[in-house]
């Protein structure tokens, strides 16, 4: 008699079950860029997806609570746009459901604060610019433990430890002699595990960038990925010789000699592991595929337990995973995955244990690392490590009261404090920096030079202007002392305007002019007169006797044009 051995597993039977699409999201412009990433970050409150903006980079952010709707995305939607270029990764801090950052190929690495009920308008300003990298930013990673600790590897082969409160890198790690793939933490945040285009897959101290393990992760030329496991192990995804994808499972200490190593299949598309820490599930999500592997893994022999495949009729742009805080408990789901394809199509697909109970299951929800962290940006930098605080999913998720994230400025660094890790200046460059800080200062001499000119300038121009009014009330006191004159003469009539003496010759003295004038306001008497101007006499015209006024002399004249000396 046979009989044949089943293994026992409660994720034996977990099937997979897609929305109706009036409660999926739709027309939605998915980016068509060829950087391999999933496109798609999650969290309870909100679903971001990187799409296609012209005139730089962008995202769209959609709540996801039950006032707001699902369902057709209108065109003019609001969307995040801060970056100059397309956007490659998104990712959502773990301990704030309102923050999340964001890496482009502008070479900038932006964080946004996202208000609770989503965007009114088109957000354009972030909370602080992180700016470093000399090439494209292709990937950030939030700290599992530690608060405010982002990573963000580029093109240019160097990862970046940032502390997102201050707006300053801790540390830069250099190690890398190609693109990085893929960068994950271990459990409590107190390792780094990377994977490079020269096939080699790290462990690193993201603290000092000391690199305590290296080895050969799959001999393919296409790209790997690499995950640590709750309980320390590594899982990488990659390709043979031959193209065909695999996956293995990995012991730190002996990367180079793998658990097991299975072959899958001979497509081309990188395949994305997501795991799910509490039920020690595998998700396989190839991009390009139209399925999606799950596995489990245990400590029993082949150690990686393939379970079922989920079956879609179209292929996958690019994927997201639900936290687990963020999944319905009451219906017994695990797992909730968004599902980008190449027509905008956004699918929720549900990963379900059937229980007929309704009850809490316990075994199905062990208690899930929680919104709080666990140790502070500086306690981390200082070298504590502890695991997540974790919380019960009993009576569902209640989200902890978040204020808004704020970044604040230090004054020194904290890579003050460390050795230099960078390339030390050469002769070459201490000269060229001396050379700069002579013309500098010389270029500072003569600005000083140039302002003082122009102050002397501006006090010439006033003495101009003052002496310019001067000579124009002098000008019209004369024209006024003229008329005067005319009108003791008697004669009627008015002298014609002639040029002022300080008109004509604008150099003369003050005597010059008053001669001047006194000539010719003697010219102006008639010869006709009765008498002349400067006789007393009575002198008999035309058979008459006429009495000359006494007081009108020539003396007389000559005081009346006299000016007082205080007012030239």
């Amino acid at each position: 008699m046979s009989f044949r051995l089943v293994r026992q597993s409660k994720f034996r039977h977990v099937y997979g079950t897609c929305l109706k699409r009036e409660q999926c999201f739709d027309n939605i412009r998915v980016s068509k860029s060829s950087w391999d990433s999933t496109f798609c970050a999650v969290n309870p409150k909100f679903c971001a997806i990187i799409v296609e903006s012209g005139g730089g980079g962008a995202f769209i952010v959609l709540p996801l609570t039950k006032v707001n709707k699902a369902g057709r995305i209108p065109p003019d939607h609001p969307l995040v746009g801060g970056h100059k270029g397309p956007v490659l990764d998104i990712a959502w801090d773990p301990f704030n459901d309102n923050v999340i950052a964001s890496g482009s190929e502008d070479c900038v690495v932006k964080i946004w604060q996202i208000p609770d009920f989503g965007l009114v308008t088109t957000m354009t300003e972030p909370v602080v610019d992180l700016m470093y990298h000399q090439r494209r930013v292709g990937m950030v990673v939030w700290h599992p433990t530690a608060n405010n600790i982002l990573l963000s590897a580029g093109s240019d082969n160097i990862v970046v430890i940032w502390n997102v409160g201050c707006g300053d890198p801790l540390t830069t790690i250099d190690v890398h002699p190609d693109i990085i793939y893929s960068c994950c933490f271990n459990w409590d945040g107190s390792l780094l595990l990377t994977t490079c285009k020269d096939k080699k897959i790290r462990i690193i101290n993201p603290r000092d960038g000391e690199v305590f393990e290296e080895a050969t992760s799959h001999e393919g030329s296409k790209a790997t990925r690499a995950i640590f496991l709750r309980n320390g192990l590594v899982f990488t995804t990659g390709f043979s010789k031959r193209s065909e994808r695999q996956y293995s499972l990995r012991a730190p200490g002996h990367l180079d000699d793998p658990i097991t190593m299975v072959e899958l299949d001979s497509s081309n598309g990188v395949m994305f592991p997501m795991y799910d820490a509490d039920t020690n599930l595998v998700y396989l999500c190839g991009k390009g595929d139209s399925v999606i592997r799950y596995f489990e893994i245990t400590p029993e022999v082949p150690f990686v337990h393939y379970i079922n495949t989920f079956q879609l009729p179209d292929p996958q742009r690019g994927i997201g995973m639900m936290p687990k805080r963020g999944v319905d408990v009451t219906t017994c789901e695990i797992t909730r995955f968004y599902r980008l394809n190449n027509s905008g199509f956004c699918q929720i697909i549900t990963m379900t244990v059937p229980r007929k109970s309704e009850l809490f299951q316990e075994d199905l929800y062990p208690d899930t690392p929680s919104d709080i962290p666990a140790v502070s940006a500086e306690e981390w930098w200082e070298g504590q490590s502890k695991e997540p605080i974790l919380m019960s999913l009993k009576d569902g998720y209640q989200a902890t009261q978040k204020t808004e994230l704020k970044v604040t400025k230090k004054k020194t660094n904290i890579l003050d404090k460390m050795p230099p890790t960078g390339k030390v200046k050469s002769e070459e460059d201490g000269k060229a920096t001396a050379i700069s800080s002579e013309a500098l200062e010389k270029v500072n001499e003569v600005l000083k030079v140039n302002e003082d000119l122009r102050k002397r300038i501006d006090e010439l121009q006033s003495e101009m202007k003052k002496f310019k009014a001067v000579f124009l009330k002098q000008e019209n006191r004369i024209r006024v002392l003229e008329n005067k004159l005319g009108e003791l003469t008697g004669t009627g009539t008015q002298p014609q305007p002639q040029i002022s003496p300080l008109q004509k010759h604008g150099n003369l003295d003050r005597n010059e002019a008053l001669g001047s004038m006194n000539t010719s306001a003697q010219e102006m008497v008639p010869v006709t007169s009765c008498y002349k101007i400067h006789s007393v006499r009575k002198q008999p015209v035309q058979g008459h006797v006429v009495h000359a006024p006494s007081t009108l002399s020539a003396n007389t004249v000559n005081n009346n044009c006299d000016m007082a000396p205080d007012e030239v």
